[in-house]
């Protein structure tokens, strides 16, 4: 672990160059908007419903040069990429996942969400009870508040902390926004990491040992079904990385979890601390679709409010994809992603028979 070297290329940049960059930006033309409207029409008149859409039901031979674009910058480049101009108000709800769920399925392949299989979620806030349906852990001794799993947090109008997502590729379509917040925030973990062996090597190696993560919220119902992973991994000069704060804290609430140490305490609160000063900001607006690498990006969210008088309630649809260009990834992620090749089906909520 004393050789770790800093990851080089445009996948480590700064927040302040990025936000003043189009590199990560593409306009849909009024040739792809045509494009995806022929293919709406004929799932539409297939009978199909989004969920069973495939890329050969939703042709866009004309957009694939496009399409190879995005997978290239997502997977060798920058890591994010912005999609604009897809006029959502053209499109009842139905039409739009149709069209958004077809429009994925031809850049990667759709992964569960969640223990109950949904392939894309709706993400707005669904009020003050969402912990009692999507996970959360009872008030201990000194907590008036339950502790709500990471899936009840995305569905609340608070602020989400730095995180990745269990997948690939996390991609977001606005379709309404809040009439105040929501901004998303975004980072290179490939920055973070080389920053913090620039300011504190030790501290990065505390990120590449395992750190006991808890599955409440995904696969489990509750916090004692843990598993131990690193923050940090690189493979073939490769980089990836998953965190979230919340999966760490609810198996520190598990008895018999080693407790973290001051080191690995002192090593998240920088990478925290690190995401923050490297992050930039982008404001959705109603037709961007936005996409993150999760191995080589973290995002945040800060808290927004809804005025659903006036139309403006924050709803944006999500998928998660695997990449079929993804990056080999190190042997001890197999624990989260059970497949490690490179371009395989991997990633999301692994469903469970009952």
């Amino acid at each position: 672990m004393n050789d770790i070297q800093p990851i080089e290329g445009a996948c480590a940049w700064a927040g302040r160059d990025m936000a003043g960059s189009d590199r990560w930006v593409r306009r849909l033309s009024d040739d792809n908007i045509d494009e995806l409207d022929r293919a709406l029409e004929k799932v539409e008149a297939s009978g199909l419903g989004w969920q069973e859409i495939t890329a050969e039901d939703f042709p866009l031979t004309g957009m694939t040069h496009l399409i190879a674009d995005i997978q290239n910058e997502l997977e060798n480049g920058a890591g994010i990429m912005k999609l604009k101009g897809l006029p959502v108000a053209n499109y009842s709800e139905d039409q739009l996942q149709k069209l958004y769920f077809g429009l994925a399925a031809n850049i990667g392949r759709p992964v569960f969400q969640n223990k109950r299989g949904e392939l894309m979620r709706f993400i707005r806030d669904e009020g003050g009870d969402v912990g009692k349906r999507y996970g959360q852990i009872e008030g201990g001794e000194g907590e008036d508040k339950p502790f709500l799993s990471s899936y009840a947090r995305t569905l609340n109008n608070g602020a989400l902390r730095f995180h990745t997502d269990r997948t690939d590729v996390v991609g977001l379509l606005c379709v309404r926004q809040a009439v105040s917040g929501g901004v998303s925030r975004i980072c290179s973990s490939v920055s973070v990491m080389n920053e913090m062996l620039k300011r504190r090597p030790d501290l990065a190696r505390e990120l590449f040992g395992p750190i006991c993560r808890s599955r409440l919220g995904e696969e489990a119902d509750t916090a004692d079904v843990t598993y131990d992973l690193p923050v940090f991994g690189v493979r073939d000069g490769r980089f990836t990385s998953h965190f979230s704060m919340t999966y760490i804290e609810a198996a520190q609430k598990v008895a018999g979890v080693p407790r973290l140490t001051d080191r690995q305490t002192d090593a998240l609160a920088m990478l925290a601390e690190l995401a923050n000063e490297l992050a930039f900001d982008m404001r959705f607006e109603p037709g961007d679709i936005q996409l993150l690498n999760s191995h080589v990006t973290y995002h945040a969210r800060t808290p927004f409010e809804d005025d659903k008088a006036t139309g403006q309630d924050r709803l944006l649809m999500r998928v998660w994809l695997a990449m079929p260009n993804s990056r080999a990834l190190p042997d001890d992620h197999r624990v989260l992603w059970r497949n490690v090749e490179a371009g395989v089906v991997r990633g999301g909520i692994g469903q469970i028979a009952g």
